[in-house]
């Protein structure tokens, strides 16, 4: 048995890379599982390079009960920071019980494996889409959830909800739920960052049309109730995220019960604002065209901030042309994302 440390679930996709380098920085012992469909095991080389450290890591698929056990059986946890799960809502609309299985019912084998083991600390990766189109600007914790619209949204507020039934029967569990805004940007290292294996969210898409690997952008609407038109969102550095778990897990060590925090940076910025951003930093613009709005999409959405700051200590550093300029180091030193050669 290994001395107690933190099991990260998803630990190679983009968030959660970057959280175990924050996490080794503050000096706790790591082991990753991850089932690499979204993944690449060139990310697990280049943190290991980051950090100065080998990181004990096991393919393990969350819908395999028997998997996880196998990882409880090798090393002795203290807590448990779930990161692991499909997060494409376009493919969440199209197919729903791949995403009520993989999310939903990957959550439930890996809280009844702690259980069994009693490691009842968990700090559990969720989204701002639990509040669905806001009833009011900016959200704050309090914001009413579950309005969610796509299935991918509905996922991370069943799981919550799960958690808060789970943390009412048993005193014994401490959890922190992060409602993630917009991460972006990438280490500063240009080592690791965002490497889709589906169609990239805005910012990553305009890192690939610029080194050639995509022709332009769709922007979904510009008729929206905002300054210009287009859709804005709280965008917030990966490495910001990544130090919000690291306050997370110094707070379940408190023994918290049940938290729920945005981790976001209270600004909203529109889809031309990003382009714009983006287009300086890379000193190149981004093409791109109008088209209809999407389904499923809403206007606005940005956070509050404010609990997070107050109760973990924690708030979010880098501005927007940090994660435009990490970002494009990242893409231009990786074209071809961790495929480069």
């Amino acid at each position: 048995m290994s001395s107690g440390c933190i099991l990260v679930t998803g630990g190679v996709g983009f968030v959660g890379s970057h959280s175990v380098i924050e996490l080794i920085n503050a000096g706790y012992s790591v082991v990753v599982v991850d089932n690499f469909v979204n993944a690449n095991n060139e990310s697990v080389k280049r943190v290991e390079e980051i950090c100065g450290t080998s990181i004990p890591i096991y393919k393990v698929d969350l819908t395999d009960k028997s998997a996880i056990e196998g990882v409880f059986q090798k090393h002795e946890f203290t807590s448990v920071i779930h990161f692991a799960g499909l997060k494409n809502v376009g493919e969440s609309c199209e197919q729903p019980l791949l995403y009520y299985n993989v999310n939903v019912g990957g959550a439930i084998n890996l809280l009844e494996v702690m259980k069994e083991h009693s490691v009842k600390n968990l700090i559990f990766s969720s989204s701002c889409t639990v509040y669905g189109d806001p009833k009011y600007l900016p959200v704050d914790e309090n914001h009413p959830t579950g309005g969610c619209t796509n299935p991918y949204g509905r996922t991370k507020f069943f799981i919550e909800e799960i958690l808060k039934d789970l943390c009412k029967i048993d005193p014994d569990w401490n959890i922190v739920v992060l409602r993630y805004f917009n991460p972006v940007g990438a280490h500063k290292s240009g080592k690791i960052g965002e490497d889709p294996k589906c169609i990239p969210n805005l910012m990553p898409y305009c890192a690939q049309i610029l080194v050639g690997k995509r022709k332009e952008l769709n922007v979904y609407g510009n008729d929206y109730d905002t300054p210009d038109g287009t859709g804005v969102r709280d965008y917030i550095h990966v490495s910001d995220v990544a130090t919000g778990h690291v306050a997370a897990q110094k707070k379940v060590e408190e023994k918290c019960r049940l938290k729920i925090y945005n981790l976001g940076t209270g600004q909203g910025y529109s889809v031309m604002e990003m382009i714009k951003a983006f287009s300086e930093a890379a000193g190149k613009p981004v093409q791109y065209k109008i088209t209809g709005r999407r389904s499923g999409d809403v206007a606005s959405t940005y956070s509050r901030p404010d609990l997070a700051a107050k109760e973990l200590g924690w708030k979010a550093t880098r501005g927007l042309s940090e994660m435009c300029e990490d970002l494009w180091r990242w893409q231009t030193m990786n074209p071809d994302g961790f495929n480069s050669k």
